[in-house]
Parts: structure tokens; C-alpha cells; sequence
């Protein structure tokens, strides 16, 4: 009888002791799921800060409309970190209230650009609450060829007879906006006066009407763009700049130039979905790779340049070299950040871009 009792006890013991142990290893096996775009988690990247920290990550690759689809669909739950673009989070929030506010406290803000940070606070902010901080970063600009960089240097220079039949651009929104700049007015500005706004537009559409005899096509696809410009038959053209250095590595008469007017700048933030389960693991996550020579390897995967200050330190020589000779420090200061946009703007410029294409 008493064996038998010392056997029960001892089962009992041994099962709750590995209950015990199995909540134990759930508790300290932490996990952060993070929703990201392609090239901004890279493996080597996720490893170390596992290494570190102890900490798992979990990725899953997306782009704006996918994020937002899947933290509406949910409230807000399912993911620890999110990377929206800064004019995709006020919008979203208001109609959806998927995101909490970021504790700007626990961010290490000496390591992130000035300008980005700023951009990033006030295109982020609702109701005295910010939502973002800035993650990677790129622009528009222009791509020319060293033959006709001294003629093109702002986005209206691709209507002169320097570059007449070899130019290309799209016929989207950053163009309006490019051209905007260039011609001494302020889009961004004007955001919430859609009159004023409508004023400006119609500018805008004249100038690119008028300039239609100089486009060669107004490209479609990145492939298509770089193509045009390796043979020739484009020397100058409204585009990225992550194609520009490609080109210049390939061909070092071809660069990206910063327009004198600015270049369009969007980023993309770190933002905490509303109902995210380890927000500590979050923060840690944002501190640990806006650190220069982590950063650096985030650039060298994806080919965008991060917020992270002083990281073009450590990144490989030849994109290096060429984000240099398009950004110098007033360059970097003049990028025009894209806000968020109210609605309505893109209806109207929708119809600007049809009255562009359909001219003669």
C-alpha cells in the first residue's frame, strides 16, 4: 500500500514538474512576429539579433495594401512590429484603428537621421500621438547621362532641347509632384486648399503637355526604364534612385542626381500593430538594427539607404560611393517627404494624368 501511494506521488510529482517545465519554456522562449517588406530582415541580420537577444523572429514579407488588409482583418492583432510607409499610417489609423502609439522614449534617437525623424513625426502624428518612426528610406529624382548632366538638373530640365526625344518618365502622381516643386510651388503645401491645389495642377498639366514632343515613352516598369537608358535611347528620365545607382555601377557615365528643387522622399516606419504581444521584443528589434553597421546590411540586401546616421559607413563601397556623389548634406536636408494624402487629391490628379496622356 505505502509502495503504491509512493508511486502515485511520484507520477504526480513528475507530471507536474514537466507541466511546470513546458510553461516555463512557452514563457521564456519569446517570439517577435514582424510584417515587412522584401530585404529589410535580412537572415544574417535576423541571426544576430536571435543571438543577442534570445529573442525569435518571425517574418513576413508584404507591402502597404497587404499590411493593411491583414491588421484590419484582425483589429490590429497577429503581428509584434509592422514597416507601412509614413503616408499610409494617419489615414489607416483614423478609419481602422489598427496601431498604438510609439513610445518615443524607448527609441535611441541619437542614432536616426534629423530630417527623417522630424518628417516621420510630423506625417505620423494624430492627436498629439506620433505612430511611426523612420526605417528605410528612398527617393525620386533624376537619372542622366554625364553628356547632358550639366543641361538636366531639375525635373522641368527634361522638357529642354538638350534631351528632345530622349527623355522618359512615368505618368503618376511623383511626376505632378516633381514638376510641382520645379516650377516654384509647393504640393505638399496646398495638401488640405484643394482649390489651390487644383491651381497648381493645372500648371503642372500645361508644362507636361508641352513637353510630350520630348518624351520618348513614358515607361512603365523598371526593367523597361533601365533597358532605355543602357542602350541610349533615353539620357535623361524622372525615376528611383536604387536604379539610378544600379546603372552607375554598370556604367559609371550614368548617375542619380538630386533635382535642385528636391527629391520626392518616402520611408517606410516602424509601427506597433494596436494588439501586438511583445512590444518589448519591438523596441528592441528598432534599436538593434538602426545601429550603423547593422543598418548598412539592410542596404546592401534591399539597395535602399536606411534612417539610420552614419550607416553609409559600412556599406559596400560602390553603392556607398554612388549615394554619395547624389547625396551631399544639403541634398540629403532638401528631400521633399511625401505627407500623408487627404482624400480626394488623388482623383483630381487622376484626371490630370488622363488629360496628359490624351493630348496631342
Amino acid at each position: 500500500m505505502e509502495g503504491k501511494h509512493w508511486t502515485s506521488l511520484t507520477r504526480t510529482g513528475i507530471a507536474t514538474a514537466l507541466v511546470t517545465a513546458l510553461f516555463s519554456t512557452h514563457a521564456s522562449a519569446e517570439e517577435l512576429r514582424l510584417i515587412t517588406w522584401g530585404g529589410y530582415a535580412p537572415d544574417d541580420v535576423v541571426a544576430q539579433f536571435e543571438e543577442e537577444t534570445g529573442i525569435d523572429v518571425q517574418v513576413t514579407l508584404s507591402n502597404n495594401e497587404d499590411m493593411i488588409s491583414k491588421l484590419r482583418a484582425t483589429g490590429g492583432a497577429g503581428f509584434d512590429l509592422a514597416q507601412p510607409s509614413q503616408d499610409r499610417i494617419i489615414g489607416v489609423q483614423r478609419q481602422f484603428n489598427v496601431y498604438q502609439p510609439i513610445d518615443v522614449s524607448r527609441i535611441d534617437a541619437a542614432q536616426i537621421q534629423p530630417s527623417m525623424l522630424k518628417a516621420t513625426q510630423e506625417s505620423t502624428s494624430l492627436n498629439g500621438q506620433q505612430y511611426g518612426v523612420p526605417a528605410v528610406w528612398g527617393t525620386s529624382g533624376l537619372i542622366v547621362n554625364d553628356a547632358v548632366a550639366d543641361q538636366v538638373t531639375d525635373y522641368t530640365d527634361l522638357c529642354s532641347d538638350a534631351v528632345a526625344g530622349k527623355v522618359s518618365y512615368r505618368l503618376k502622381r511623383p511626376t505632378l509632384i516633381g514638376f510641382a516643386f520645379a516650377l516654384g510651388e509647393d504640393p505638399f503645401a496646398a495638401y488640405n486648399d484643394p482649390d489651390r491645389y487644383e491651381s497648381i495642377m493645372a500648371k503642372v498639366e500645361d508644362k507636361l503637355i508641352d513637353c510630350k514632343p520630348n518624351v520618348k515613352t513614358y515607361w512603365t516598369g523598371g526593367d523597361q526604364l533601365l533597358s532605355l537608358i543602357r542602350t541610349g535611347e533615353v539620357t535623361a528620365a524622372m525615376a528611383w534612385d536604387a536604379g539610378g545607382w544600379k546603372l552607375h555601377a554598370e556604367d559609371p557615365s550614368i548617375r542619380f542626381v538630386a533635382p535642385e528643387s528636391g527629391a520626392l522622399g518616402w520611408i517606410d516606419t516602424f509601427a506597433l500593430p494596436r494588439r501586438s504581444e511583445n512590444v518589448d521584443a519591438a523596441y528592441q528589434w528598432i534599436n538593434f538594427v538602426m545601429q550603423p553597421e547593422i543598418a548598412a546590411k539592410i542596404t546592401n540586401q534591399s539597395g535602399n539607404f536606411t534612417a539610420s546616421k552614419g550607416a553609409d559607413e559600412f556599406v559596400k563601397a560602390d553603392l556607398r560611393d554612388a549615394y554619395r556623389q547624389s547625396f551631399d548634406e544639403d541634398a540629403l536636408n532638401n528631400i521633399k517627404w511625401y505627407p500623408s494624402v487627404p482624400p480626394g487629391l488623388e482623383s483630381m490628379e487622376g484626371q490630370v494624368l488622363d488629360r496628359v496622356q490624351a493630348a496631342n
